[in-house]
């Protein structure tokens, strides 16, 4: 059984006191690839440079809506540096995480947008799927993939929020439904439908570590060994066997990150 985490955050601060350790666990924990997913210019960069580690890390860069600066000025020469990145370093393997998130800062809607349709752009230069995070912005989500820009290299939903007209409106635009945590808590509403919602062929899973730590270990640093579970909970949901779901989405993820 081969499984692919297609969301982790190792250069996240709370890996510092056993990252190499964890990382070097996957494989022998049938975690055969994952991506390291740059949030920031700074995190990008560590994203890179712990991927050149190992042969099955891989990574993305790009600047999260809750991290964008206060200027376009400023906005504009870190996506520049973030083009830099991803033309230098051959393990990048996308554009993300970007995207929209009004959770934490709905006051700077405007400035979120701009930032999400440049990196959109920005891969579409660089033939680079992207991944996207939206967080209480689904409606301005839709209207950015669906009328205001075009994503030309698909791409990701991570951690896909339970909507159906998201999920809907994301295949439509030749995206990738990706399942984290939540999908296993108990309390989560409507996952099962979102499950069935999307096809087999669109279906990937990931931890979002160091986040969301799945059912049966909520409540502790995740990471990537978590990822049998969502891609249990998805088997159970679709009346399929763990080994089926971990080659399907293994496949998926080989496909939309262009890797052989």
């Amino acid at each position: 059984m081969k499984l692919f985490d297609t969301h982790a955050h190792y250069n996240d601060e709370r890996f510092d006191k056993d990252r190499d350790e964890v990382i070097k666990s996957l494989q022998e924990n049938n975690v055969e690839k994952c991506i390291n997913v740059g949030y920031t210019l700074e995190s990008s960069i560590k994203a890179i440079e712990i991927a050149n580690k190992y042969n099955y890390i891989f990574a993305t860069c790009g600047i999260h809506p809750s991290e964008i600066p206060q200027t376009e000025n400023e906005l504009w020469k870190e996506i520049e540096k973030i083009k830099e990145l991803a033309i230098k370093n051959k393990k990048v393997v996308a554009i993300g995480e970007i995207g929209l998130d009004y959770h934490w800062n709905s006051d700077n809607k405007d400035m979120q947008e701009k930032a999400f349709i440049k990196q959109i752009e920005l891969a579409n230069e660089l033939n680079l799927p992207i991944s996207i995070h939206s967080r209480e912005a689904i409606d301005d989500t839709i209207a950015i993939i669906k009328k205001k820009t075009k994503i030309q290299n698909g791409g990701i939903l991570h951690c896909c929020p339970f909507n159906k007209e998201l999920v809907k409106n994301g295949l439509e635009c030749g995206l990738y439904i990706s399942f984290a945590g939540p999908t296993t808590f108990k309390n989560s509403k409507n996952a099962n439908e979102i499950i069935m919602q999307v096809p087999l062929d669109r279906i990937l899973i990931e931890t979002d570590s160091p986040y969301l730590a799945p059912e049966p270990v909520r409540g502790t640093r995740n990471d990537s060994r978590n990822v049998k579970y969502i891609a249990q909970k998805i088997a159970d949901v679709k009346n399929m066997s763990l080994e089926e779901i971990a080659d399907i989405t293994y496949e998926n993820a080989m496909k939309v990150f262009n890797l052989k």
